[in-house]
């Protein structure tokens, strides 16, 4: 069985995984707009090879897919009754997958239901969380995340939801611009969900390598405890700095995705800044979270060595070496 995450937190940095919905997306699974996970329970063979994937690309946690699996979400497609049955399904096919070899993570995430200063709000979206963690603690995670919020008002209703499981929590903030929606800076977030009881507080989504960095140091610094930091695999701009303003969302962003060793180098300067749990959000596939394993020396640089012969080539890689590095 897989060491509790605490545990392997004190031991180094924590590998998570990549992105769920929008791969399924883009193959066909998931539809684009809503988002919504009903690709559970209609397609579980795809989300088991999914996160299959992740674990053989190196993962030590398997985030169970119930992103926007809240009862609200899936009314607005026609899945309303079926809260239990997506969100047991998804962790069932995540322990699947898991082997025992991973940790499995809960999840919850922003409702679009949260008001500042509105308790009516604030108890909708306590009753949304409360909903998700008691399917899926039925059937039994190891610790649980709260990602993609964008007020710290609704990160903390999400911790303390959380926190009554008694089980590690990990809460997460998406940023797009420099504060959050209830005018926190990174710094001041991090500080607020530590001093509530968050046992990892971090960033996550929205944001790409380049400006989630700053983001999460000036997390790094803020804080005492555990850093997470989980960017998107597409690339934003400074006019808008976050990967759902971008023209191509949601389902032309093709065009804005970043390479494997963009990620990988993600992964590197993370780990150099002290953070604790590395791992990617939307857009960050299998052949991503390999080069971020590797680049934070979690598994080989090569799987094993090959007789390369550029005199006699067996390959294009060996024919064509002199057009790549322009020896010819």
């Amino acid at each position: 069985m897989s060491k509790p995450l605490l545990d392997r937190l004190k031991e180094g940095v924590v590998l998570g995984d990549g992105g769920y919905l929008l791969a399924l997306e883009s193959r066909g699974y998931v539809q684009a707009g809503p988002f919504t996970p009903e690709v559970t329970i209609e397609h579980p063979n795809a989300l088991l090879a999914l996160h299959q994937e992740f674990l053989h690309a190196g993962a030590e946690v398997l985030q169970v897919m119930t992103f926007y699996a809240s009862e609200n979400k899936l009314a607005q497609i026609g899945y309303a009754g079926k809260l239990g049955d997506i969100n047991r399904a998804a962790v069932k096919i995540a322990r699947q997958a898991s082997g025992g070899k991973a940790l499995v993570a809960g999840n919850v995430c922003l409702t679009w239901k949260y008001k500042e200063g509105d308790s009516k709000a604030a108890d909708e979206c306590r009753k949304l969380f409360d909903d998700q963690i008691r399917f899926q603690t039925e059937v039994g995670v190891d610790f649980i995340i709260g990602e993609t919020f964008l007020w710290v008002g609704e990160a903390l209703l999400a911790l303390e939801c959380a926190k009554k499981t008694g089980l590690p929590t990990m809460i997460t903030m998406s940023f797009e611009g420099p504060k959050t929606r209830d005018g926190k800076t990174p710094g001041e977030a991090a500080k607020i969900l530590e001093g509530a009881g968050a046992d990892i507080v971090g960033t996550n989504c929205w944001q790409d390598p380049t400006f989630m960095l700053p983001v999460v140091e000036e997390m790094r610094r803020a804080v005492k405890g555990y850093v997470a930091a989980q960017p998107v695999a597409y690339r934003c701009t400074p006019e808008v700095p976050f990967f759902t303003g971008q023209k191509g969302f949601p389902d032309r962003l093709d065009p804005y995705q970043l390479t494997r060793y963009e990620m990988g180098d993600f992964a590197k300067k993370a780990l150099d800044l002290g953070v604790n749990y590395i791992g990617g959000c939307c857009g960050c596939e299998g052949s991503h979270m390999r080069q971020m394993a590797r680049a934070i020396g979690k598994m080989p640089v090569e799987d094993r060595e090959w007789a390369i012969n550029y005199e006699s080539p067996q390959s294009a890689t060996e024919a064509y070496k002199g057009l790549r590095d322009g020896s010819r």
